[in-house]
Order: C-alpha cells, then structure tokens, then sequence
C-alpha cells in the first residue's frame, strides 16, 4: 500500500535530518580533551618551533576548548597570560608589554567569532536530533515505522556520498576548503594569523586537516552503517 503523501514527505525530512545530525554529532565528539590529546599525539604531528611544550599545548589547548563550550564572556581567554619566564615572539605583539598576554586582540576577536559558530551549530544539532527523535516516535505509534526507517538508510547513504566528495576534497586540496570553509563562516580578514601567534601554536594547519578528515569518517561511517543496516533488514508493518 501507499504511503499517504504527508509520511512521504515526513520521510524526505528525515532523510535530510541524518547528514545534519551525523556531522554534528561528530563535531560535538571531537569537541572533547581526549581528541586533543590524540591529536598531538598523532606522528609526526609539528611541535612548536616557538617554545610551547606538549604540556604547555595541552593545557592551554583545553582552555580554548573550554570557551568555545561555556557561557563564558571573552575575558575568560582575555585574561590569560603567559607563564614567568615565557612570553610570546615580539613578531606578535603590537606593544611589548602585549607580550605576556596569551592572547592578542585579533585572536580574541576570532575565538568570539568561533564560539557563536560553534554554539550556533550545537543548536542546530540539538534541534535537528529532537526532531528526528520526534519523528520515530511518531512513525513508531503511527504505523509508517518502515517509511522511517527507510528515510534513515537514506539519509546515511546521503551521508556517505557528501563525505566522501569532501574528504577527497580534503586529501587533494585541503588549503582551497579550509579557505572556502571560513570565509563563509567568518569576516575576510579576521582569521588569519602569524605563525608565532598562540592559535597557529596550539592549532596549526595539520590540527584542522585531520579534524576535517576524523569528522568526515565518524560521520561517514555512522552513515554507512545507518543506510546498510536499515536497508538490509526492512521492517514489517
């Protein structure tokens, strides 16, 4: 029998719910201390050619990570200054009496611009997983579980077919999409910085490749596995 033309169009939603929820998902999982710290980790991942040790990174890594989380106004960054006997290269002082702060006022401008980036793209998550929890409760006690999860498969093969195009992507040029990526999400201008500035120090270009490329295999593979799963064993109603 025919799904009625609202379950066919409930099930489309669904469909485009997954990607938003799968990619997500994974952002908010690497948003943790332990992605960090597998991440300096990794071989050959660069050491701070301007005095930061693993433990210094470590550290303050997870205080940006922090920010980007809390409700904290930017002071909580703003504040910050470096340790007795450290400074940062003059190269990234404006002032020399700049140099005992962590942070200079264009990357705590940019780490504002990141949180709302971030926060606004929790909200989506979150709103995007409600409704698609919503969703399958209404499928389950409305007798078009099927229809659900059939939008489910698709929605994760949908997945697959975007990441994989952009993890290409990223393998073949990654300096043209992260360009791409932040010039839509941010003011010219506002997000580049010197080597020897404290962001480039705690999260240089590798940091942000193999975060492209972890998002687009936890997503993917959750992908994968949705379509393959739920279209193999179809539900009977």
């Amino acid at each position: 029998m025919n799904s009625p033309w609202y379950v066919k169009l409930l099930t489309w939603l669904v469909t485009l719910l997954v990607p938003v929820v799968l990619v997500l998902g994974a952002v908010r999982l690497l948003l943790s201390p332990l992605y960090i710290r597998i991440e300096y980790n990794m071989p050959s991942f660069p050491a701070d050619s301007f005095g930061f040790s693993q433990a210094d990174r470590l550290y303050w890594a997870d205080i940006a990570r922090t920010y980007l989380l809390n409700d904290a106004g930017i002071d909580f960054l703003g504040d910050l200054s470096f340790p007795d006997g450290q400074s940062a290269p003059p190269q990234s002082c404006q002032y020399m009496s700049d140099c005992t702060r962590l942070y200079n006022e264009g990357e705590l401008q940019h780490m504002l611009d990141v949180k709302n980036v971030v926060q606004g793209a929790l909200k989506v998550w979150y709103a995007s997983l409600i409704i698609l929890i919503g969703l399958g409760v209404w499928a389950w006690s409305g007798g078009w579980r099927h229809d659900f999860r059939r939008g489910l498969s698709r929605g994760g093969w949908l997945t697959v077919t975007l990441l994989a195009a952009i993890l290409a992507f990223v393998l073949l040029a990654f300096g043209i999409i992260f360009v791409a990526f932040h010039n839509v999400f941010f003011e010219a201008g506002t997000w580049t910085f010197l080597y020897s500035d404290t962001l480039i120090r705690l999260f240089p270009e590798r940091f942000w490749r193999d975060t492209f490329l972890a998002v687009g295999l936890l997503a993917g593979g959750a992908g994968f596995l949705l379509g393959l799963l739920l279209r193999a064993k179809p539900v009977k109603e």
